[in-house]
């Protein structure tokens, strides 16, 4: 298992987590064994958003005597009322979940708090400009949590939350279908039809920059768009990904460290964490969705790694993603940023020792003027 920096909380994170979300119908012996296989295999970070007191049982169970080799995403906002799911703002019911999770995880804090689904701007408002934000910044303040996240699906909530400056992390849908679609309040649009996509949606993109500019880090979920992008009859581009191809991609997104997904079984563990040994060949989702019939994308840079090896050693996916990071911040009228310019002069071999032979362009599957953009980008760090 590889390990990434969960942006500013320093927390070091496995690529594949655990997210929990299918193991609500299952018997607390069966959310053991998935538990301890997640464990074995190298994940160190979970999700528990949901308020079932069921499942919260059995996962604390299941970590009881391990508790600290977990770091635990608990949400603050996700409660459980007459027998049933409930997302409230409302302050003495999210102190009685949020006190109920942490009885049945058997645990005096969680490691990282989040401020649960939030989707629509007024929700936002709502959540940050009254007594719910005090409440979890009286937990953070107690050391009850540790590090304050955040989660949506939206990235107009996840642009507000970076530019708050109080939301460390956030839990964000990440796939190849959900990045073409716009910011929009309700969850459902995501799952509508792809006739009038044209490309990467440009909100996204600027959430994603945005995020790794102010070092928040990103977990995902809605890495297969609910199993969408795993069948080729229900997938937007005519065509089937697999999963390791899927968390590739997720994984090659702007500022993500972790990858969250739901295991309905043991062997669901090991087909997930099987990632790790994936072939280049194997994670490549690049060459997938620029040959299929419905994929719009063309001359973006996804950061997929195609162009490799370069000649002169540039490594040429990353220089791209730094150069955008920081095109995006100057055209702003704004200057490089700091912790931009440092990454990019760490990489060792940068866009001014680009010789211009093209043979990266000839390899990238999207029709990158990548020479063009090595200029620019020389010119840009210069």
């Amino acid at each position: 298992m590889q390990y990434r920096r969960l942006g500013k909380t320093d927390l070091m994170v496995s690529e594949i987590g655990y997210g929990c979300e299918w193991i609500e119908k299952k018997d607390a012996s069966e959310i053991r064994e998935i538990t301890e296989h997640a464990a074995a295999e190298g994940m160190n970070i979970l999700d528990c958003w949901m308020s079932n007191p069921h499942v919260r049982s059995a996962l604390g169970d299941a970590i009881a005597g391990t508790r600290e080799r977990w770091y635990i995403q608990g949400h603050v906002g996700s409660t459980w009322q007459g027998g049933q799911y409930v997302r409230t703002r409302e302050v003495e019911a999210c102190k009685v979940a949020f006190d109920d999770l942490l009885a049945r995880f058997h645990t005096d804090h969680v490691d990282l708090g989040m401020i649960h689904y939030v989707d629509a701007v007024d929700d936002w408002h709502r959540a940050m400009d009254g007594p719910y934000w005090e409440y979890v910044r009286e937990l953070r303040d107690a050391g009850v949590i540790g590090h304050v996240g955040l989660s949506t699906h939206n990235p107009t909530i996840g642009r507000l939350a970076v530019e708050s400056g109080e939301v460390e992390m956030i839990m964000f849908s990440v796939n190849p279908a959900y990045d073409m679609k716009p910011a929009n309040e309700d969850i459902n649009a995501l799952f509508g039809d792809y006739d009038d996509v044209t490309g990467m949606d440009p909100d996204r993109l600027a959430f994603y920059r945005a995020a790794e500019r102010a070092d928040v880090g990103l977990t995902v979920m809605k890495t297969f768009a609910g199993g969408r992008l795993l069948d080729p009859a229900r997938s937007p581009f005519g065509v089937a990904l697999t999963p390791a191809q899927c968390i590739h991609y997720a994984l090659t997104r702007p500022a993500v460290s972790s990858v969250l997904l739901g295991y309905a079984s043991v062997d669901q563990v090991a087909s997930a964490a099987a990632y790790e040994m994936a072939s280049a060949d194997e994670r490549d989702y690049a060459s997938v969705l620029a040959t299929a019939p419905q994929h719009p994308v063309s001359g973006l840079c996804t950061y997929c790694g195609h162009c490799a090896p370069c000649t002169v050693e540039i490594d040429i996916a990353q220089v791209n993603k730094f150069y955008d990071l920081a095109e995006v911040q100057v055209a702003g009228g704004g200057e490089v940023p700091a912790l931009v310019r440092d990454h990019y002069l760490s990489l060792g071999h940068t866009a001014d020792e680009c010789i211009g032979c093209g043979l990266c362009e000839e390899r990238c599957p999207f029709g990158v003027g990548i020479v063009e953009r090595m200029g620019a980008a020389a010119e840009l760090f210069s």
